[in-house]
């Protein structure tokens, strides 16, 4: 008998979603078991390499369409992830978009950095991106090009333009944080987690880190981020996975998004070093106190144009962090665009994604 108060149960509707629910277990059970590593490939838009040093390649995206703009674009990603992420699957990847559109795209792969890269410095990525953008200004007979930095390739983009300013014609930035402080002027609960969190250790907190594993280890940065969502992290796996199973499309999509996130690098030392000291503790890239091989990194040097993509729902990178760069820069062309979603949802997430080639896109175009 029910208790007082309670909805009585239905033994028929309790017993018939029982039942549909045993019966999707076993097609995903079934489906599970069909499923080849070949099928949850990803970053699969051809491309060929043209160039290598160290641990950083350089990669050519062979086109899929009339080329339409003159200035080839770069793609920068940062080390906390994969640019792999920009090309996670067919229906889903920003890079087939571009390429669809006519750009003549290259991307950067930073490798697999270990212990070993201990000593590489973000000075040491300054001087990796220049012999890529030589390596494109030369291939296409141009004398500067266009750049597109995503998150911490962002920053490293941002301060290329504002080093190199002769070498970079036009400069598109997604979800780049750029005040690492700005995130106090939101009080949206969850957002700026990172923000927080890193201000709260200590400098030498951050050092015996680095002593201790020579890197800032990937597994590590992982942890961070899932912490910041600490209930989706822990029902992805049944509640989210349960939603999917069944189906293949959707199962797949989920397969390879989490693919990519394990796949995360590591920080070589001294660079994590600089990226959680000067930029997330004293937030020196926007008061122009950064400083790479001896020379400031002053923002007022960038005078390309510049397009800056964030993310409304950006609980990673919030939107201030990101916006605070247009009233510090050199240009008179300056261009905003927010797109609905969060932090990976503006590149994976069907609405935004198709937003953000088009955005993209059709900026340049203007600009070529």
């Amino acid at each position: 008998m029910a208790e007082a108060g309670s909805l009585p149960i239905d033994p028929v509707r309790a017993f018939a979603e029982a039942k549909g629910f045993g019966e999707r277990l076993a097609q995903g059970t079934k489906l599970f078991g069909e499923i080849k590593d070949e099928d949850v490939q990803i970053a699969t838009a051809p491309k060929d390499e043209i160039w290598r040093q160290d641990k950083v390649t350089l990669y050519h995206y062979r086109p899929l369409a009339e080329r339409k703009l003159r200035i080839p674009v770069l793609i920068a990603y940062g080390l906390v992830g994969r640019y792999t992420m920009v090309d996670l699957q067919d229906d889903r990847s920003l890079v087939r978009n571009l390429l669809n559109l006519g750009i003549d795209l290259y991307v950067v792969d930073w490798g697999n950095p270990n212990r070993a890269d201990r000593y590489l410095s973000l000075e040491d990525y300054d001087s990796y991106l220049d012999e890529c953008v030589d390596v494109i200004a030369g291939r296409d007979e141009v004398e500067a090009i266009n750049l597109l930095g995503i998150c911490e390739g962002g920053v490293f983009t941002t301060c290329y333009a504002a080093l190199h300013p002769e070498k970079v014609r036009n400069m598109v930035l997604t979800i780049t944080p750029i005040d690492f402080h700005a995130d106090k002027l939101s009080d949206r609960p969850g957002h700026g987690f990172i923000n927080v969190w890193t201000r709260s250790l200590e400098a030498e907190d951050v050092d015996r880190l680095i002593e201790a594993y020579g890197v800032l280890p990937g597994e590590f940065m992982g942890s961070v981020f899932s912490m910041m969502t600490p209930m989706r992290s822990m029902t992805k796996y049944n509640l989210d996975l349960l939603d999917v199973v069944d189906d293949r499309k959707k199962f797949l999509n989920f397969l390879r998004m989490e693919k990519w996130i394990a796949d995360r690098p590591h920080h070589p030392g001294e660079a994590a070093k600089q990226w959680l000291k000067d930029l997330y503790q004293e937030n020196k890239l926007v008061d122009n106190r950064f400083k790479l091989g001896g020379r400031v990194v002053d923002l007022r040097n960038i005078t390309c144009p510049v397009l800056n993509v964030y993310a409304k729902d950006d609980h990673i990178i919030p939107p201030a962090t990101s916006r605070a760069l247009g009233s510090k820069i050199g240009s008179n062309d300056y261009s905003e665009l927010g797109l609905p979603g969060g932090h990976v949802g503006v590149f994976v997430g069907g609405k935004a994604q198709a937003l953000l080639g088009s955005g993209i896109a059709c900026w340049l175009a203007a600009r070529d």
